[in-house]
């Protein structure tokens, strides 16, 4: 079967090719913007990617289109697949319908921490011989692809995502995927560009909570108080909690080594370098997920000594004049504020400095402005890209920060950025894109 994937380099798109090429289609894909590391990723697969969406495409004469959540009416390939009545369908309903629908599936849903939660999952299962296939938003560094199906393993680990399924499925992509196993690791308000409020998200949440069977097991973060309302609601399967003495919980006796209990039993000694609090949450998550299709929690843990992180989730990508150069995904102003804090903790005498490009449809809005001044608080330095999209202005709203500095330009950025930072300082590149190249250019300025 031919697929032309409209949307193909967003992450989950990215995600759904390569398990289409893996099952034998012939995929092809056309996006507006092309990046790392999706599209390198797709090109190694030998996808072919088109830029842009003309309607010509349809000269490819696929057996069907699968549609991406940023297509939207108007969208000149899309308007000519309707006119000319060809079948299409979203990512999500292709998942289930072709991957997902004979699969114990392992959903990790929340705000934040949804791909490295999912990616240490899959290791775990991967590390311990249950071959499993698996959808993660982003790149493991355990494995070679972002997704692969796996024919020989009754197990899938996806992540699933609260945002919509496309532009004629407002249903959150995560109604597709009938887990039995779910992760909740958070909930707040993002996504401001589709829902309203947080109760619009508490909904889309509760819908996947039914899907659930009585038979699987729903996995809780104990200190979200969201989550605990959302519970309060209803929940017809077993419940377990990950951040509290009753279920599963941690002491830290260094940066590197975190004792690991369930019910106030100790379990093991997770020895790593991930940094910050959500970093362990996430581990609780993935272990007692594990648990429950058979992994027992000194083997998860032993798997997890072996994780080596996502790309983009605090990713050093150079080190300059005996600074280091960080990059990472955080966006919304809580995960801003984590990754801060586990940064903090390893500067030792140096600066702890954050560039971000507040891209995300949230952050232009400036929905969370506020919450945003607050979460970078901590940093020492701030430095921010002002794009043409912002739906505010940021020298307006930092006019009182002297810690916080703007910019138009990201070259005049990245050149203040080198020009202001010492020996022993940490910098941390925060975008959900491809913070215009800024990533690329300290690399390739490390080589020098």
């Amino acid at each position: 079967m031919h697929i032309h994937i409209l949307g193909i380099c967003g992450t989950f798109m990215a995600g759904v090719a390569a398990i289409a090429k893996v099952n034998g289609h012939h995929v092809t894909g056309c996006d507006k913007n092309v990046y790392p590391p999706m599209s390198t990723q797709l090109q190694r697969m030998e996808i072919e990617l088109i830029e842009g969406y003309h309607a010509e495409q349809i000269s490819l004469k696929p057996d069907i289109y699968v549609i991406g959540n940023v297509i939207s009416r108007g969208n000149p390939l899309m308007e000519t697949i309707l006119n000319k009545n060809l079948p299409f369908q979203s990512g999500p309903e292709w998942m289930y319908e072709n991957i997902l629908k004979n699969k114990w599936v392992m959903a990790v849903a929340g705000t934040h921490g949804k791909t490295t939660t999912t990616a240490m999952l899959s290791w775990i299962l991967e590390w311990s011989g249950y071959n499993p296939g698996y959808l993660i938003g982003g790149l493991p560094n355990n494995f070679d692809t972002s997704a692969k199906d796996s024919k020989n393993s009754n197990f899938f680990v996806i992540e699933a995502d609260e945002y919509d399924s496309a532009f004629f499925d407002k249903r959150s992509k995560f109604i597709h995927y009938h887990p039995r196993t779910l992760i909740l690791n958070n909930l707040e308000f993002d996504h401001a560009d589709i829902f309203d409020s947080l109760k619009d998200i508490e909904r889309q949440f509760h819908h996947l909570i039914r899907t659930v069977p009585s038979e699987g097991k729903v996995l809780v973060n104990q200190e979200c108080t969201n989550l605990k309302k959302l519970i309060d609601r209803g929940c017809w399967s077993e419940i377990e909690y990950f951040g509290s003495s009753k279920g599963w919980s941690y002491k830290s006796s260094g940066l590197e080594s975190i004792e690991i209990f369930f019910q106030a039993e100790l379990q093991g000694t997770l020895q790593w370098n991930l940094l910050g609090h959500h970093n362990v949450m996430n581990a609780l998550a993935s272990i007692a997920a594990a648990k429950h299709v058979g992994i027992l929690p000194n083997q998860a843990i032993e798997a997890l000594k072996k994780f080596r992180g996502v790309k983009r989730r605090m990713e050093k990508i150079a080190e300059i004049n005996e600074v280091t150069f960080y990059d990472d995904f955080a966006h919304h102003p809580t995960a801003i504020k984590s990754t801060i804090d586990g940064l903090k903790k390893i500067v030792g005498p140096g600066r702890s400095i954050v560039a971000l490009d507040p891209r995300s449809n949230t952050m232009k809005l400036g929905t969370l402005k506020s919450e945003l001044k607050e979460s970078l608080m901590d940093a020492d330095q701030v430095y921010i890209l002002a794009s043409n999209d912002l739906k505010w202005d940021p020298k307006h709203y930092f006019y009182d920060c002297d810690k916080t500095f703007i910019f138009d330009d990201v070259d005049n950025m990245l050149d203040s950025l080198l020009k202001g930072s010492n020996k022993g300082d940490h910098v941390v590149f925060m975008s959900n894109g491809s913070f215009s190249g800024i990533q690329k250019k300290i690399s390739e300025l490390s080589q020098l």
